[in-house]
């Protein structure tokens, strides 16, 4: 190769390593955000049990008939305005009035029979008992169960409690009243409409197809952006901005749209942000944040709670007195001081901004810190002899589960109980596991909960028996507190009377944190993100969503961003 050759190629290969960075990071157009997580699926009907990592792309490419305001209200979404009533055989049936103005990214209408087609869909799909409230989805789900003929499962579908009137009404019949329903429709993405016109009659290899690999336009989209180009290799969605959507960003002076929005996956994604490589970081290192003091960190107080459960089947945990005294014995302020930038210490269940939580004279009577009580309680208590076993998930997050663990040890240390600290990667598996005996094998465990919806119904369904609580509390005086605590949620999610609905809640979760104490909560936690200043409204939604729907870009400087230590 002559010099000039040699000089040019080799000045080729530094530009083409400048441009790609550290560990194949290749340059994008537009907005550049990194996520924890690639979604596994675009078909939001379909879904798959991984969800979560689908949430960001599909709240930000759809809409459903409600939505929720700041305060967690329900409102208006495609539906501009719905009926509620009661039907003969005592069925809560609901009337939606879809809005005129909402098309899909096409420039096509959305239609009421584009929910029908969306919801049938979905009670085929791989989360179908998310539909279980609809009148009708029983009989298809025992179908689907048993393996039925397709031609019994298609003639069940049909009497399934959704159905177009015409082209802008939507009529939706529940199988009883459920107070949670319109919140529900608001986030959870299997209640969004699917394109019809563009997906009956498809096989389906064509609709995997059409959602797996996105061109000309399609995946049709109804909120402000739409799937251009799903890169699975290289771990990256690239949103662009929907024009026809009757959703746009909210702008102000001098703000735009963004046109291009790339999602990314990346194992150094706040590196690349300290080198300007991308917009938007979590924050997920509970140690990276107590020595973090940039100005750019943002904190967004979620929907969600973090406890300690017990193992309600092996002695000594077994009595709900000693539960109860060992709730006493926890300091809160002093496990979270200094391990977070901020922490919303609790002893209730509920986050105190749901709708329907806990007055504070009925959190008031909750187990919370009382040490000499607990100490005292505890002294006379039989079978804390052996040390406990707390078990805790192992690795970083922005929950720092094993520092708290460790914290808890100490505490209980001070009131007699000795406690030790088991951090497991297999932590899932373990809090199953059981010992010869029947019992499950752990003492304690430390795990979050976060709300799917806005409602109290979404932190009560872990702890009933078909909940994935693994505390074991079925068993508790022959079941009897478990039976009275599905009731209180039985009689509120029906209540229409929201006043009296908050009351039995309340009264469900003194069972359960009060009278059972399964569960000594924590404190509510929150999530920490980095965010260029340009960026308005790029955030954090109490789900723990990236929230990407009043995305706009502004001048630096003028940031509307919520800032480290604000409230909501």
């Amino acid at each position: 190769m002559a010099p000039r050759a040699r000089i040019l190629s080799y000045s080729l290969v530094l530009v083409m390593a400048a441009a790609c960075g550290p560990c194949g990071f290749q340059p994008e157009p537009g907005v550049k955000v990194v996520v924890p997580a690639m979604p596994t699926t675009l078909d939001w009907s379909h879904s798959d049990p991984q969800s979560w990592v689908n949430y960001p792309v599909m709240l930000a490419t759809q809409k459903g008939l409600t939505t929720l305001g700041a305060d967690h209200s329900v409102q208006a979404g495609l539906a501009e305005r719905w009926e509620r009533e009661a039907d003969a055989a005592g069925h809560e049936v609901y009337t939606f009035h879809l809005r005129p103005d909402v098309t899909w990214s096409d420039g096509s209408p959305v239609t009421a029979r584009d929910f029908v087609f969306g919801w049938h869909r979905a009670l085929l799909g791989r989360e179908r008992g998310e539909m279980a409230d609809l009148e009708g989805a029983e009989e298809v789900l025992a179908l689907l169960e048993r393996a039925a003929p397709d031609a019994e499962v298609k003639a069940a579908l049909s009497r399934v409690g959704v159905a177009a009137v015409d082209a802008r009404t939507l009529r939706v019949t529940l199988a009883r009243p459920r107070s949670y329903f319109l919140a529900r429709l608001a986030n959870v993405y299997l209640f969004f409409p699917a394109p019809s016109a563009d997906l009956e009659g498809k096989s389906d290899e064509a609709v995997r197809d059409y959602f797996d690999r996105p061109r000309d336009g399609r995946p049709l989209a109804v909120g402000p952006y739409r799937v251009e180009r799903w890169d699975r290799a290289g771990e990256r969605v690239r949103l662009v901005y929907n024009p026809r959507s009757a959703f746009p960003p909210p702008l102000g002076p001098g703000e735009t749209p963004a046109p291009v929005l790339t999602l990314m996956k990346s194992e150094i994604g706040p590196a690349l942000y300290e080198r300007g490589r991308v917009d938007f970081v979590f924050v997920d290192s509970a140690a990276a944040l107590r020595g973090m003091r940039a100005a750019d960190l943002k904190r967004e107080p979620l929907l969600s709670t973090y406890f300690l459960a017990f193992n309600t089947e092996r002695p000594p945990l077994d009595r709900p007195e000693v539960r109860r005294a060992l709730a006493r014995a926890l300091d809160r302020e002093a496990l979270l001081a200094g391990l977070l930038p901020a922490a919303r210490a609790t002893n209730v269940l509920l986050p105190p901004e749901l709708p329907d939580a806990a007055s504070p004279e009925q959190a008031a009577r909750l187990p919370r810190y009382e040490p000499e009580r607990a100490k005292a309680e505890l002294a006379g208590a039989t079978g804390l002899d052996r040390p406990l076993r707390l078990v805790v998930k192992a690795g970083d997050s922005f929950v720092p589960e094993e520092a708290l663990a460790e914290r808890i040890a100490v505490q209980l240390a001070r009131v007699g109980v000795t406690v030790v600290v088991d951090s497991r990667s297999d932590f899932s598996a373990e809090v199953a596991r059981r010992t010869p005996q029947g019992p499950r094998a752990y003492d304690l465990q430390l795990r979050r909960l976060g709300a799917d919806y806005a409602h109290p119904n979404t932190f009560f369904t872990l702890f009933e028996r078909q909940g994935n609580h693994q505390t074991g509390w079925e068993t508790q005086a022959g079941g009897e507190p478990m039976r009275r605590f599905e009731q209180l949620l039985e009689a509120a999610d029906g209540d229409p009377d929201p006043v009296h609905a908050r009351e039995l809640y309340a009264k469900a979760q003194e069972v359960l944190v009060g009278e059972q104490a399964i569960i000594a909560p924590l404190y509510h936690p929150d999530r920490y993100f980095r965010a260029r200043a340009r960026l308005h409204g790029l955030d954090v939604d109490p789900f723990n969503f990236l929230a990407l729907r009043a995305l706009r870009l502004g001048p630096a400087g003028t940031t509307t961003a919520r800032a480290e230590g604000q409230g909501p």
